[in-house]
């Protein structure tokens, strides 16, 4: 990086940097720098950093060789000497640029705070820590004493009748519906939020691509008119050109600036996966698409079907009819594809632990996968089927497969609520039908439902 460079990437920002060589040449500085110090950026030039700070050069030197020789930030204590002849202690953060080479010392980027400030920020972070931690503490007390509860109200429960005991497991399923909803509603806001986060900086990035790109082809556009009207160039000019490959670095700029326009688009795609998947501001009956909502699903998966120690990749295959936009709750549909696929998952991870797939064929036909299909029954209704082939479900269990708390997996991996609060909202929210079908060792699947209006919206 050039001063010139770093001045123009350093004026848009709020904090103080400084650019460095290792030697402590003062190469360049934003105008946050020098309000710092009191001075203009004019009087800070052909200076040395020994000149503002009051360490020993000994001191300083070493703590720029530290941030050369390093590939991670180094951290430092640095103390200004302002022009009023106040001094200022600040927390430097030093990251190597240009490392050194024979040719030239090392570029190294320094970014300075006030530590007063920085302490002030810390002390108010350890207090919003001491809260939470106290807030913790309070809930997992209100935790004990409701599971003390639970506990004797169990006691209770069992000296009464049968149908005193019918009514306590009414009461115990609402209770985990209602922590179950709680979690859902949290997961949403958390993955709206990040969302929301993540899209700002993609944005800026993303939008000032096609500027950089610009600025680079006006330059190197430039440098092209000069090799044309001087074609005689200095041979210290000619020996550059054939170190940076001039002509290869024409060609793939280009595709830099094409694969880099292509990340921030992918991150902008899983960015607007994650707020339609969230969907809080649609809590009411919508028209949707239902394959978004299957995409969107399939996108906040996509790191489980990926190949992952003993267990191989999990193929998706998909097999989409053309469906009229369908009046749901798409929050809720959204958690019950969630819920099916994250079954199908399981069911295939269990059954490479079990060995079904120690020899996987990528072009063979029976390796893991998940197929999900979409049908127009009728004018009125439509169908969404998810079916793995993984070791399938045991006809004595296909009848409490979605009964509340039924779960075959193992202690501390399921709930046994996630196929019945799917049944939930299939039938009563969206008088649809739900139902699976399954053979031992062949996998299983699950066919949904669903009208295309609801009759309650007319």
């Amino acid at each position: 990086m050039t001063p010139e460079q770093f001045i123009e990437f350093a004026r848009v920002l709020p904090e103080s940097l400084l650019l460095v060589s290792s030697d402590g040449q003062l190469l360049a500085t934003n105008q946050p720098a020098a309000d710092m110090l009191g001075l203009r950026r004019q009087q800070m030039r052909q200076k040395t950093l020994f000149e503002f700070v009051t360490e020993s050069a000994n001191d300083v030197v070493k703590y720029l060789q530290a941030c050369s020789s390093s590939r991670a930030m180094v951290i430092g204590s640095l103390t200004l000497r302002k022009n009023d002849g106040q001094t200022l202690i600040c927390r430097s953060q030093g990251a190597v640029i240009q490392p050194w080479s024979p040719e030239s010392s090392a570029l190294i980027l320094l970014r300075l705070e006030n530590r007063t400030l920085a302490t002030g920020n810390f002390i108010i972070l350890n207090q919003k820590i001491d809260e939470l931690a106290k807030e913790v503490q309070r809930r997992k007390q209100a935790e004990e004493a409701l599971k003390k509860m639970n506990q004797e109200l169990e006691i209770r429960v069992e000296e009464r009748t049968a149908a005193l005991q019918e009514t306590l497991n009414e009461l115990k399923l609402t209770q985990t519906q209602l922590i179950q909803a709680e979690k859902m509603s949290s997961l949403g806001q958390m993955v709206a939020g990040i969302a929301h986060e993540i899209n700002n900086p993609v944005s800026f990035i993303h939008g000032n691509l096609h500027h950089a790109h610009e600025y680079t082809q006006d330059l190197l556009k430039l440098v092209q008119i000069y090799q044309h009207l001087c074609p005689n160039t200095p041979p210290e000019i000619q020996e550059h050109i054939e170190e940076i490959d001039l002509d290869f670095l024409i060609q793939d700029i280009t595709q830099l600036f094409h694969s880099m326009q292509v990340g921030t688009e992918r991150i902008q795609e899983i960015v607007k996966s994650l707020r339609n998947f969230s969907r809080l501001d649609e809590a009411e009956l919508k028209q949707v698409n239902i394959h978004e909502g299957i995409d969107n699903t399939l996108m906040i998966l996509e790191h489980r079907l990926q190949a992952r120690h003993e267990y191989p990749e999990i193929k998706i295959i998909k097999k989409y009819s053309q469906l009229p936009n369908v009046t749901c709750y798409p929050g809720q549909l959204n958690q019950v594809f969630m819920n099916i696929i994250v079954n199908a998952i399981d069911a295939l991870e269990a059954s490479a632990v079990n060995g079904q797939w120690s020899e996987v064929n990528p072009q063979a036909t029976n390796n893991p996968q998940i197929e999900i299909k979409t049908e127009v029954i009728d004018e009125k209704w439509i169908m969404v089927s998810i079916a793995d082939n993984g070791l399938g479900i045991n006809e004595e269990f296909h009848s409490k497969l979605f009964d509340p708390f039924f779960t075959t997996k193992d202690v501390g991996k399921g709930t046994g609520l996630g196929l019945f609060i799917s049944y939930q909202i299939i039938v009563e929210k969206h008088q649809g039908q739900i139902s699976c079908f399954s053979v031992p060792k062949k996998g299983a699947e699950f066919i949904i439902r669903i009208p295309v209006a609801q009759s309650h919206e007319i």
